[in-house]
């Protein structure tokens, strides 16, 4: 499927517009033997109030480059990552659920012993496939010296920790090789991702990581976004521009990289992207708040864009099914040829791009702070919170989608009664 970006206005256009039906579209290329190029975009603190096509917020920058991502393919509605950053990392790397890894909240360490999604292509995949991470790392601690290349990347180069000090001014590590780097973060990341994907002469996979638009909120280069003439940003002052700011210039590097593309490899190439949790708590737009966003299992926290197009993708609009970040693990993987539906804590949702199906009947997330722990799980209709110590809510997401009504303030009825013990019966199987 061939790339067309269209004019700023006309994408914001189609972007304010929801679709609830699925469609079908004819591919432009069904040489199966021809193994495609992935190319997985990750956006650092990007919730559905922070982006075109969806109702939550009303605040959007324009993002032409995503939003023709998102019309061209599939826009899952009911996408869960984790409530921080370093545990979906992982969940995606590993396939696992973080209580598996101890990869449960951002900062915490994954071991040495993990199989990646990297070396897993690698093992079990017919193709021959380069790989690479470029971006933000944040499976290591506050380490400035991992080389996340030990597990079986080919090629890794980003940010290490989970923030830079500036997006002016930080720490880039390349081949396990650290110095400070002055080009704007997310420029460099993106030149590093043309330089990788222009050397290879096979098949690839490329794990984009932006460390946009997490903080420091800053003034990005001014050719990049819509934002006017900001002013450095100071404490204090309205974190909302600077936030649109760097999504902005974010989408302007997105397309930047596909302009680099030739049209054979635009068509031969599949584009996911996501947003690794929910939006930062003092930039949350209604319906959520800033407690009900990054950080928690609310849906503010956790239920984020996931957005596919590209090769092999034959359906568009919006798909409803329970998606889980750890199912992107099996998802890329088939994408590479490996045959396997299902490893780990991760199914595939492959099939979903050219047909309808049923992949998960139940989702589930986590968080696990040092302070609070406790689970969620949904069925898509319910979802039930339970926390370490027994306590427990139930909300009806059908007709309380942002969990206002915790049902268990009140008299179940059976039908409810009979939802709760079956969300109960999965949790502990899962947990267990």
């Amino acid at each position: 499927m061939k790339f067309y970006f269209l004019s700023c206005s006309l994408l914001l256009l189609l972007g304010c517009s929801s679709t609830d039906e699925t469609s079908v579209t004819q591919s432009t290329n069904d040489n199966t033997e021809n193994a495609p190029n992935i190319l997985f975009i990750i956006a650092d603190d990007l919730g559905k109030d922070a982006i075109s096509g969806f109702t939550e917020g009303t605040i959007k920058p324009l993002t032409p480059h995503i939003d023709a991502i998102r019309n061209e393919g599939l826009s899952f509605s009911n996408f869960w990552s984790y409530p921080t950053c370093s545990p979906t990392r992982a969940s995606i790397l590993t396939g696992k659920y973080g209580y598996r890894t101890g990869v449960k909240w951002a900062g915490d360490d994954i071991n040495l012993s993990e199989r990646s999604l990297q070396q897993y292509i690698t093992e079990e995949s017919s193709n021959d496939y380069a790989t690479a991470i470029i971006g933000k790392w944040h499976l290591s601690g506050n380490s400035s010296t991992f080389n996340p290349e030990v597990f079986g990347i080919d090629y890794y180069a980003g940010l290490l920790r989970g923030e830079p000090q500036s997006y002016y001014n930080w720490l880039l590590t390349e081949d396990g090789v650290s110095n400070i780097e002055t080009a704007y973060a997310t420029t460099k990341f993106t030149d590093l991702a043309i330089n990788w994907v222009n050397a290879q002469d096979k098949p690839w996979f490329l794990w984009l990581a932006y460390n946009a638009p997490h903080t420091p909120y800053h003034v990005p280069p001014s050719d990049m976004h819509s934002q006017g003439n900001l002013l450095p940003f100071t404490d204090g002052m309205d974190e909302t521009p600077y936030y649109m700011a760097a999504i902005e210039a974010m989408d302007f590097q997105i397309g930047q990289l596909l302009d680099s593309l030739s049209e054979e490899e635009k068509d031969n190439t599949v584009l996911i992207f996501i947003g690794d949790n929910g939006t930062p708590n003092e930039v949350a737009q209604n319906p959520y708040s800033f407690f009900t966003a990054k950080g928690s299992l609310n849906q503010g926290g956790i239920n984020v864009p996931l957005f596919i197009a590209g090769k092999g993708v034959l359906r568009t609009g919006s798909d409803h099914n329970l998606i889980t970040s750890t199912d992107i693990f099996t998802t890329i993987a088939q994408l590479a040829g490996v045959s396997s539906s299902s490893i780990n804590d991760s199914k595939s949702f492959k099939p979903l791009l050219s047909q309808s199906a049923t992949i998960r009947d139940y989702q589930y997330c986590e968080k696990d702070d040092g302070v609070n722990n406790l689970w969620t799980i949904s069925n898509g209709d319910y979802k039930l919170f339970q926390t370490i110590d027994g306590d427990a809510q139930l909300y009806d997401l059908t007709s309380d989608p942002y969990e206002q009504e915790n049902l268990l303030n009140g008299t179940l009825t059976t039908t409810q009664n009979a939802i709760k013990t079956a969300l109960e019966t999965e949790l502990n199987g899962i947990r267990n």
